[in-house]
């Protein structure tokens, strides 16, 4: 705890409910659009300066939720990491995706039985005798008690309970399920998980059939069974809302106006809202309100795609299913390979080749001679992407990432690099540690992060309306997240209850590492930590803390030849740093 931070009331710690609408952007929050968030955000603690962790997907900013920690010591660096094992759960690949609660499993596995290598809050919670839950979205939702696949004594209901992979529900919550008329098994997303293609618009329905679901589970199941066990509580509420739908949207097919500003992504956002709000009606009903803290906290912000380049070969070479002129899925990989003359190979199953004219089918790849020892590992995610250099030979790799930073300077979707701290200064590049990426993780550290391009198309509120270019098998006028433009990085926070100040608008900077450490702080949990890259508690929203002292910065890197540096911009406040924007100036928007 900083000097002048309040920490909560001493004593038996009031109930807490983490509510997470995925990808909410702040700005979007209105008491028309989504009216039960704009009201708490009033009546209790406004996190007007609100920061995603880079790069801004998910699965790593919801593992800084549950832990407290920045991805550099929980090694959740994406969603879709290079792992260096084979994950059984997804074919063999050394690329999951980790929104799966099966890969989690195997994650665990590799990595001595805890791949985060941090205790999480949920978990610190159910040692400490409270009873804890997570409901809603696979993959976060297991991460905040991932090593724990009982159901018991942490209750956890997402998208896979009920199937032969899902985290098996105890007798005790099966029956209340029934008695509740509530199936137990989960039911799918349905119209909401359908993404289209280059010529099918994606889905014009929000998840609200699958998230009413979740709802019913909360507040007709967990929360009466955890008031009438009367004991303090943590429970972990995942909205994958507006998430899911700005993804696999069809309003805006092609088009980057509307983009995820149509009216499918607004019922999204209201759908999240509704969630919300059905919650606190059950906190009311059940008697709960009075002592129960809400945080509510966005993962990341969002954006549109955009798959325009004038200088990537693949986006000259005839692919199916991409528009001609554009880039396809997987364009860094076949980019890079083509830079490298190296050939590419899929990163599951039996390694298969990737012929020319193709590309790789979940746009992951390996790059090298042997597909089992590759010289290069591009693992996808969206607005930024993660490139690995496996092999043992320290002088090669040095040598080969000079190569790849010269290849991806010469391109026009790049917008700021940042290389393992292992190879120095690399002209043109930060290092890793920069931004909290360098720290204990037992997951493969990246020896390069590529942040891509973005800007905004132009409307009333500019950070509502960007556009960034994202590797991804979605469609320009879909929706992505992942760069470090501000339209990502600002993502919605506010939060109420007996421990929070009210009407308080906080002009301190937060991040999602500092949720992680609020939560630990309301529950009166001290978690042991193993790593450094800590973030705090936000104590000046708390009942008699004060704000503490902000300042900016901008942190440069020396030039490439090709005159190009990463610039990023930065605040500082309670000796930690927040990261508002980088990239490669005129490339990034909210750099300038």
């Amino acid at each position: 705890m900083a000097p002048g931070s309040a920490a909560p009331a001493a004593g038996r710690p009031h109930n807490v409910i983490l509510f997470v609408p995925d990808g909410m952007r702040s700005r979007m929050v209105s008491p028309e659009l989504t009216p039960a968030m704009a009201a708490l955000r009033r009546a209790g603690v406004d996190f007007a300066n609100s920061h995603s962790l880079f790069p801004t997907f998910t699965t790593a900013n919801g593992a800084s939720m549950a832990t407290g920690h920045h991805l550099g010591d929980t090694g959740d660096f994406s969603n879709t990491i290079f792992t260096g094992k084979p994950i059984a759960a997804q074919d063999g690949t050394v690329t999951p995706f980790v929104e799966h609660d099966a890969v989690l499993g195997d994650m665990d596995a590799a990595f001595d039985g805890d791949w985060l290598n941090e205790e999480t809050v949920l978990r610190a919670a159910a040692r400490a005798g409270y009873s804890t839950a997570a409901i809603g979205k696979v993959g976060p939702v297991l991460n905040f008690d991932h090593t724990n696949r009982t159901g018991d004594p942490t209750i956890v209901v997402d998208d896979q309970t009920g199937s032969n992979v899902g985290i098996p529900l105890s007798q005790e919550l099966r029956r209340r399920l029934e008695a509740a008329g509530l199936p137990v098994a989960a039911p799918s997303r349905g119209e909401n998980g359908k993404a289209g293609s280059s010529t099918v618009p994606g889905t014009l329905a929000a998840n609200v059939g699958q998230q009413a679901y979740f709802a019913d589970v909360a507040t007709k199941v967990v929360l009466p069974l955890f008031r009438e066990r009367e004991r303090p509580f943590i429970l972990v509420y995942w909205s994958r809302d507006p998430d899911g739908v700005q993804h696999n949207e069809g309003d805006s097919l092609g088009r980057l106006v509307p983009g995820i500003n149509g009216p499918t992504s607004r019922a999204g956002m209201r759908n999240a809202d509704d969630n919300l709000a059905a919650l606190r009606r059950s906190l009311d009903a059940l008697g709960l309100a009075g002592t129960t803290n809400i945080v509510v906290a966005a993962d990341h912000g969002f954006s549109t795609i955009t798959k325009e380049s004038a200088t990537s070969p693949s986006a000259r070479t005839s692919l199916p299913d991409v528009p001609a002129g554009l880039l396809p899925p997987g364009f860094l990989a076949l980019d890079l390979a083509r830079a490298l003359d190296l050939p590419v190979f899929e990163p599951f199953g039996a390694r298969a080749p990737v012929p020319p004219g193709s590309r790789p089918r979940t746009a992951s790849a390996l790059l090298g001679r042997d597909p089992a020892d590759p010289d290069v590992v591009v693992a996808v995610n969206g607005g930024s992407d993660l490139v690995y250099l496996p092999k043992a030979d320290t002088a090669g790799n040095a040598a080969l990432l000079r190569r790849i930073v010269d290849a991806l300077a010469a391109q026009d979707y790049t917008s700021g690099l940042f290389v393992d701290d292992a190879y120095g200064p690399v002209p043109g590049t930060l290092p890793l540690s920069a931004v909290n990426l360098k720290g204990d993780a037992r997951t493969p550290t990246p020896a390069l992060v590529v942040n891509f391009r973005s800007f905004t198309t132009g409307c009333d509120i500019p950070v509502t309306c960007v556009a960034e270019v994202a590797d991804t098998v979605l469609q320009q006028g879909q929706g992505m997240h992942g760069t470090f433009s501000r339209a990502d990085t600002h993502n919605f926070m506010a939060a109420i209850g007996p421990d929070f100040k009210a009407g308080f608008v906080d002009p301190a900077p937060v991040s999602n590492a500092d949720v992680g450490r609020t939560l630990a702080a309301l529950l009166h949990l001290d978690i042991p930590a193993k790593g450094r890259l800590l973030g705090r508690t936000m104590g000046e929203a708390l009942k008699h803390g004060t704000v503490p002292e902000t300042r900016a910065g901008i942190l440069r890197s020396a030039p490439h030849e090709s005159g190009l540096a990463t610039v990023l911009r930065y605040q500082e406040a309670d000796g930690q740093r927040y990261f508002d924007a980088a990239g490669f100036p005129g490339r990034t928007f909210g750099l300038d």
